[in-house]
This record gives structure tokens, C-alpha cells and sequence, in this order.
């Protein structure tokens, strides 16, 4: 856990609790058994304190129940106390694997769902918490994020509709553009990236990496995330380069203009291994592309690092890439759902961002700077050097 002296320091903003939504209860699981194991040694010598009550818990979670009626409607209970306390909702609104029943059918949540199910449960804590945190690592309808004809803003209705309220802090990961972040300029908008997992993952399970600009490349598989391909390649000391989707914009097909083509804009990567990174695979048939593409022009290894694995189309695509050697693995976190049979799927690697979690919210209960955990670049560092190391030793 980073700059743990940042929170020895400081009193925290009220005791903490958990509402874990039932769209994210195995990570919310771990999350809460880290925070346990974080606070269990840290202010031994004032936690009789009043002003540490509650400081140092077995469990921070909060039962909340959100039953359904046959007609499909619900309604938000909490079953202990909140009052005055700090507390953090997290949810998942793409896990799809859960189910309810409605007029003698049985509906797979989606995450008009799972926002609504959000809203039931700060309702349900009426006015009463010191501070009420969301926590929600795909944002809601960030896709639609700006205005380019007469269509809706529904990001931006959502923040507001959220802080409105009561939210005051609202947490994401890897924000499909952060700048929606103005819909609310008065209140706190927080927007985590997951490059020191990716980096993690990677060499925890890759032996022979040379992580130079010789050897290696960051391809951004459009201009949108370009920025984070940028940040990557810049900590490893590597090169970047990126292709442009070429549309047709006088169609749409699935809300979408459809790719005609993948134009490359970068150097030379012949025998190079490759990093594809981006924040999300919906389909994957455009990052299954760029992948083919780039293995036709000679790469080495082709690696995928998404923040959000949604795989919409099932991994019947991804089975036939691999087996016609396109890629060679996919890193993606736990941030949302994931299918079950990817596990044992031989391509497969998860960036665990659990722990990662836990230090947010235990910085922001002490309301110390998030640049204590947001600053990734030193720690990335650290362990390329100790895997530099490693790996020097293994070779000579």
C-alpha cells in the first residue's frame, strides 16, 4: 500500500462502511478483507480514541437487501445503521449474470438496472451517512458522453442526477473520456487508471521480455486512446505509434458507424513484441483486427491490455484468433464481469485491481491526497527494474 505514513497521520473522516451491491460482490469481498488487514496495525496506540471509533473493524460491509415484486419493481434496505458514518457504494452496472423475475420471466440485469438499484440504495440511506461515496469502475453510460446531433447526454444526467442526490464523491476507472467530469465541476469526480497492473500482470507471467524500444512497441488501436498508449510507453521507455478507424458515417449499425479500415501510423515493428492497449473490448472485432494486422506486418507477440473486458459477443472470436495466432494473451482487470469460461482459457491473464481499490478508499476515508495512490509511474518502475534483474540473472 503506497505513502502509508500519509494516513498514520490524519483522523479519518467519519467510520467507514461498505454497501457492496450484489453486481460486485466477490470483488467487494476481497476489498473489504484487504481494508481489515490494512487497519489492523495502523493507530494501535490511539484506537480508544472516541475519535477512532470504529477505526479498526472485522468486517466494514453493510447488509443491504433490494428485493424485487413480481412485477419487476424494487425497493433499497438497509438493515443496520449508517448514520455518520463514510460510505462507499460500489457497484458493477455491466454484470449482466444476474437475474430477477418478472411477469413469469426471468430478465438478465443491464445497467439501467444496476443504476437504478444505485439510486434505491442512497435514497434508502436517508440524508443520514456524513458522506456518501460511489464507486463504480465503468461508468454508466460513459460512451455517451457528448452531444453531436439531437441525442441524449446521459453520462452527464447521471453525475448530476447522482450528486443531487447527496454523492459527494464519484470514483471510475479508466473514464472513456474524463472531461465528462464537467457535468459536476463543484463536486468530486475521480478517475483511476490501471497501467501498473497491466505492467504487473504482464511480467508475472512473461519470462522473456526485453522491455526496450528495440524490442518492444505500444500501439494504440485508435486515436481515442492514444493518450494512455502515450503514458505507457513513455514509463517504459519504449515507443508508441497507433491506427486510425476509418468509418463510414453514412451508416449505422448497433448505434455505431461501422470500421471500414485500419490505417497504421507508426514505426517500423517488425519482430517486435507488441502492447495493445485501450480501455475496454466490447465485441473485440476491431481489437481482434488491429491484432491480425499487426501480427501480418511481422510482430513478435501481440499482448492486449484492456481495462474492461466486456466481450458482448461471447470469446468464440478470441478462440479463433488465438488458434490462428493473432494475439498471444489478453490482460484485462476485474473491474467488471467476466464469463466464467475465460479462466480456463489458455490466452487469458486478470490484472487484480482489489487491493488497488481498498488504498483509494482508504485514502479518501482519511481525506488525504489521492496523488498518493494515482501516481503509478515510480512503482512501475520499481518492479521493471527488480524484473530487469530477474531476468539478467536467469539469462547469464
Amino acid at each position: 500500500m503506497p505513502n502509508l505514513s500519509n494516513i498514520e497521520n490524519r483522523l479519518p473522516v467519519a467510520p467507514l462502511k461498505l454497501i457492496v451491491l450484489p453486481s460486485m460482490a466477490p470483488m467487494g469481498d476481497r476489498i473489504n478483507r484487504y481494508l481489515v488487514e490494512f487497519r489492523k496495525y495502523i493507530h494501535n496506540d490511539v484506537k480508544s480514541d472516541p475519535a477512532f471509533q470504529g477505526y479498526s473493524e472485522d468486517n466494514y460491509k453493510v447488509q443491504v437487501d433490494i428485493p424485487r415484486f413480481g412485477s419487476g419493481e424494487s425497493k433499497g434496505v438497509i438493515r443496520e445503521s449508517i448514520r455518520g458514518k463514510d460510505v462507499f457504494i460500489l457497484l458493477d452496472v455491466c454484470n449482466h449474470s444476474i437475474t430477477y423475475p418478472m411477469g413469469g420471466y426471468i430478465n438478465h440485469m443491464s445497467p439501467d438496472d444496476h443504476f437504478q438499484d444505485l439510486k434505491r440504495v442512497i435514497a434508502a440511506c436517508n440524508g443520514k451517512a456524513a458522506r456518501i461515496n460511489v464507486i463504480m469502475p465503468f461508468m454508466y453510460e460513459g460512451r455517451q458522453h457528448r452531444r453531436s446531433s439531437r441525442e441524449s447526454l446521459d453520462a452527464a444526467n447521471a453525475l448530476t442526477e447522482l450528486h443531487e442526490m447527496g454523492v459527494t464523491n464519484f470514483i471510475t476507472f479508466d473514464a472513456h473520456d474524463p472531461r465528462v467530469a464537467n457535468a459536476t465541476p463543484l463536486k468530486g469526480f475521480d478517475n483511476f487508471m490501471p497501467p501498473y497492473q497491466f505492467v504487473k500482470a504482464l511480467l508475472e507471467n512473461e519470462d522473456d521480455l526485453l522491455v526496450d524500444e528495440e524490442h518492444m512497441t505500444v500501439i494504440s488501436p485508435d486515436e481515442g486512446a492514444l493518450d494512455r498508449a502515450i503514458y505507457f510507453a513513455n514509463v517504459l521507455g519504449i515507443n508508441t505509434g497507433m491506427f486510425y478507424k476509418r468509418r463510414d458515417y453514412s451508416v449505422i449499425v448497433g448505434g455505431k458507424n461501422p470500421i471500414v479500415a485500419h490505417e497504421f501510423l507508426g514505426e517500423n515493428i517488425d519482430s517486435k513484441d507488441v502492447i495493445i492497449i485501450d480501455d475496454m473490448i466490447s465485441s473485440g472485432g476491431s481489437m481482434l483486427d488491429t491484432a491480425r494486422q499487426l501480427k501480418e506486418m511481422n510482430a513478435r507477440r501481440v499482448f492486449i491490455c484492456t481495462t474492461f473486458g466486456l466481450f458482448t459477443d461471447g470469446l468464440a472470436g478470441f478462440d479463433a484468433a488465438y488458434e490462428k495466432g493473432y494475439f498471444d494473451k489478453v490482460i484485462t482487470t476485474n473491474l467488471t464481469y467476466l464469463p466464467p469460461e475465460i479462466y480456463s482459457k489458455p490466452y487469458f491473464i486478470e490484472a487484480d485491481m482489489s487491493k488497488f481499490i481498498a488504498s483509494v478508499i482508504d485514502f479518501m476515508n482519511h481525506d488525504s491526497s489521492m496523488s498518493n495512490v494515482l501516481d503509478d509511474t515510480e512503482r512501475m518502475h520499481m518492479i521493471l527494474e527488480s524484473y530487469n534483474a530477474r531476468r539478467d540473472v536467469d539469462i547469464y
